[in-house]
């Protein structure tokens, strides 16, 4: 399998990933707007917190100045708590395009919520960190741009401190989510016995995404009611942490989350100490040790070999094998040595490496009841999980397994075009699925490509 799957790559002369570079920037550059790049202009015309992240490392390779606009826009939606919104909505005039917009959102009610720009009241995965230090590395004159990565550390610093000022639901350094697209993994199958403990209203709404994708690719409108009811009692709330905490039905410990805080402390250890700020560098030394040790402690999932969720209101484990819980190995210092060998055994399994020409990595392994190869996140393939697995094989040395996740995202691309999310499943049919000239999806492929 891993011969001819090798060989079907490397039949990509220079000439056709050249190509493919080309055309990532062009949607790139298709995508960008006024100060920041819509993920995808027909489906998501806003911006996206870790979608604008990972496509300022696409930037990174094209045009410098946008990729620090890129985070200095959607920094400029910071709350005054230091929280970060998932969705920052400049554009008025695109909300026909796209459901739930900011008036169901409702961020507003909160004091926090900025006065200048309408948010959600949902933040995403914590991703800035790293993101930043990779534009440092990138920079060919430091000294011109130090204030731009000073204050942007210190704003990334910020958001980090108002998740373990108030999402540090047991004071151990493992921060919670209370909203399942905080997860990054909308649908996810971890929710499903989450869903399975209330009824939520039933709501009447006219959604835009299925307008634009087939509805078997998407969530479906029994997800949505939960989803929105979540929403539903955060404007209740007024988004006030406190009772958001109290009230909300979903409070869950993510393996994602968590690692990719670790890995955004890492970085502003060391970009901290670089442009000075000795405050923040000993803050985040601390913080990291707190989450990594608890990390380990309370999400291992020893039976599957990866990490898991904590349904912190039902005090229960949720034991499923996504690919959210291979993501620790992204952290250079979250896995033990021990366990990266696993997670390193666990990817290559047949859950989740497949067989006869199975493409790396399914967001749920295939041997899963609930496993669906091309509804979102119930088993398709994710470029930015597989770069952060990509990535993260690599810092721990598992060269061989980083290059196969390399060579399955470039073909997947070179075969179907730059799609939201694609089958794992190996079919001559389309198997590219979700928004079209994706952003991150572009953005990541140049970086992975840029290795070359």
């Amino acid at each position: 399998m891993d011969t001819q799957k090798n060989t079907k790559n490397q039949a990509l002369s220079q000439d056709s990933l050249r190509s493919l570079a080309q055309m990532a920037t062009n949607i790139l550059e298709g995508n960008w707007r006024d100060g920041f790049t819509v993920p995808s202009s027909n489906l998501y015309p806003f911006q996206w917190l870790w979608d604008s992240g990972f496509i300022a490392l696409g930037w990174a390779h094209i045009d410098m100045t946008k990729a620090r606009t890129e985070l200095e826009t959607l920094l400029g939606s910071q709350w005054a708590n230091g929280f970060l919104p998932h969705i920052v909505f400049h554009d008025d005039t695109a909300e026909k395009q796209y459901f739930p917009g900011a008036d169901f959102q409702g961020a507003t009610t909160s004091p926090d919520a900025p006065a200048h720009v309408r948010t959600s009241g949902i933040t995403q995965p914590p991703i800035l960190g790293f993101v930043l230090e990779e534009l440092y590395k990138r920079e060919t004159d430091k000294e011109a741009h130090h204030n731009f990565y000073k204050t942007l550390i210190q704003k990334t610093y910020h958001f980090h401190q108002y998740l373990y000022t108030y999402r540090n639901v047991n004071q151990d350094g493992l921060v919670y989510i209370r909203h399942n697209w905080e997860s990054g993994t909308d649908n996810s199958a971890a929710w499903d016995s989450i869903w399975a403990g209330y009824t939520p209203p039933d709501y009447d709404v006219q959604r835009k995404d299925t307008q634009h994708v087939n509805q078997a690719q998407r969530p479906t409108k029994k997800d949505y009611n939960y989803y929105l009811h979540l929403i539903e009692l955060s404007k209740t709330c007024e988004y006030d942490e406190a009772k958001m905490l109290d009230i909300l039905p979903f409070i869950v410990l993510d393996p994602l989350f968590n690692a990719l805080l670790i890995a955004g402390n890492e970085s502003l250890i060391r970009l901290a100490n670089l442009v000075e700020l000795p405050d923040i560098a000993r803050q985040a030394t601390d913080w990291n040790n707190q989450t990594r040790t608890a990390l380990n402690q309370k999400l291992y999932d020893e039976s599957l070999g990866l990490y898991g969720y904590y349904d912190v209101k039902n005090s229960r484990f949720i034991s499923i094998p996504t690919s959210s819980g291979l993501c620790p190995l992204f952290a250079e210092t979250a896995v033990p040595a021990d366990r990266v060998k696993i997670l390193k055994n666990t990817l290559l399994s047949s859950d989740f490496a497949g067989h006869n020409g199975g493409r790396l990595c399914p967001s749920l392994a295939y041997s899963h009841l609930a496993f669906d190869d091309r509804r979102y996140w119930r088993g398709p393939v994710w470029i930015n999980i597989n770069w952060l697995l990509y990535k993260g094989c690599k810092k721990h040395g598992l060269t061989d397994v980083a290059n196969r996740i390399k060579e399955d995202s470039v073909a997947l691309v070179a075969q179907n075009g730059f799609y939201e999310y694609f089958s794992p499943l190996p079919t001559d049919e389309q198997a590219g699925f979700g928004g079209q000239d994706f952003s991150w999806s572009a953005a990541l492929i140049l970086d992975m490509l840029a290795d070359d």
